[in-house]
């Protein structure tokens, strides 16, 4: 099942630059054995704001929640998922 993913991340103004740091390289690394295994497609950044919208290519809901609660940044996002269907119209 494929998802539209939007991600917007809100890092607490006090939090220590030191630990900030640390999350987002987890984060990263995360991501990306995610990508490189095929689940998360693709990621765009949404210009001027720390968001990004994502596609996932995953096996159903209950994956798809267990890899978004899985992210280092997590408890800092406010996340809207949208499933997705086939159009009619595509041609692949």
């Amino acid at each position: 099942m494929k998802y539209l993913v939007r991600m917007d991340v809100n890092l607490p103004p006090d939090m220590p630059r030191e630990q900030a740091e640390k999350i987002k390289a987890t984060e990263k690394a995360y991501s990306q054995g995610l990508q490189r295994d095929g689940k998360w497609v693709s990621i765009w950044r949404v210009v001027g704001e720390y968001a990004n919208y994502s596609i996932f290519d995953v096996d159903g809901h209950d994956e798809l929640h267990g890899i978004l609660s899985g992210l280092p940044l997590f408890p800092y996002m406010d996340i809207q998922v949208i499933p997705l269907a086939k159009h009619p119209s595509d041609i692949h």
